[in-house]
């Protein structure tokens, strides 16, 4: 792989996602004025794909191991390998807390999702610093954004994309596999 490839390959990973590939979940909430501030992330699964799309699915691996940490919460490392011709693999670790919600799996997931930033996937998003409060509704003991307030938050990422000059991918879009390129160029 070219020192062009892989300049490819990090443009592609770093590529934003269609707002319908994120997610948004409550950074902080008032309870009194049922309003909320708003955090877009990139699930795991969207992740997942965009390794899979453009480093081929047998060309990465994650990796986790437990981290413990003084006493405090347990916490999980994530390990993302990327195979480059010549190099073999390459991995960038992150690492996050076990959530209150479901732990281990919340821990996992976390930290997986740090360490597709270490590779620049999603890494767009920590560029959105303009607070988005939003509607809230309670929802079992805990509170959860109003369905109503997808379009505001859809045009907030898209606004800071336009700033930034860069498009989003299409929703779901595959983008083709450096491994397929390299193959089909063959």
């Amino acid at each position: 792989m070219t020192e062009k490839d892989t300049r490819e390959m990090q443009a592609a990973l770093a590529k934003p996602f269609a707002p319908e590939d994120l997610e948004w979940r409550l950074q902080n909430t008032i309870e009194e004025t049922m309003r909320g501030m708003a955090v877009p992330y990139v699930t795991n699964r969207a992740i997942q794909n965009r390794l899979d799309e453009v480093c081929g699915p047998e060309n990465w691996y994650n990796e986790f191991k437990p981290w413990h940490s003084n006493g405090k919460k347990d916490s999980q490392l994530c390990g993302i390998a990327i195979h480059f011709e010549g190099k073999g693999f390459i991995t960038k670790w992150d690492g996050a807390e076990d959530s209150d919600i479901e732990p281990i799996k919340g821990g996992l997931s976390d930290s997986m999702k740090r360490a597709a930033v270490q590779w620049g996937i999603g890494r767009v998003l920590y560029k959105m610093t303009k607070p988005l409060w939003v509607k809230i509704e309670q929802k079992g003991n805990s509170y959860v954004i109003c369905d109503t307030e997808r379009p505001k938050l859809n045009a907030a990422y898209l606004e800071l994309l336009d700033k930034l000059h860069q498009l989003p991918t299409s929703p779901g879009a595959g983008q083709p596999s450096h491994a397929h390129a390299r193959r089909t160029a063959l």
